[in-house]
């Protein structure tokens, strides 16, 4: 049944990160990719805080049907790499590398706050 649940949140979250990114791009046209950012970030707060959960004694399920399922239809690692790839080849450096590690930091400084407000 988990991988079933799994399936089927990972679709939906897909559905959720098509809606609130097309959302996002309508309201801000610019060289960044806004849109992406405010997903991933959502998702990486998200999932830090369901593993800490977990390890506060949640149902190891709810990390695999919401964190694999849902939270990896939702966020998008290959999006962002596109989105980068599309900037640097743009000859947008500045802009690139702001992408890259910008979204690399600030995701994982959001999932550690997650993980520690639930913690």
């Amino acid at each position: 049944m988990t991988i079933v649940l799994m399936t089927v949140l990972g679709g939906l979250g897909a559905m959720c990160r098509f809606a609130l990114d097309g959302w996002i791009r309508g309201l801000a046209r610019t060289l960044m990719p806004w849109a992406t950012w405010v997903v991933n970030l959502l998702g990486s707060v998200v999932l830090g805080a369901l593993t800490a959960g977990v390890v506060n004694g949640a149902n190891p399920d709810l990390k695999v049907i919401l964190g694999t399922g849902f939270l990896g239809g939702f966020t998008t690692f290959s999006t962002a790499s596109v989105e980068t790839v599309r900037l640097l080849s743009g000859r947008h450096v500045w802009a690139g590398l702001l992408n890259a590690v910008g979204m690399a930091l600030t995701c994982l400084a959001v999932a550690a706050g997650g993980y520690a407000l639930i913690r």
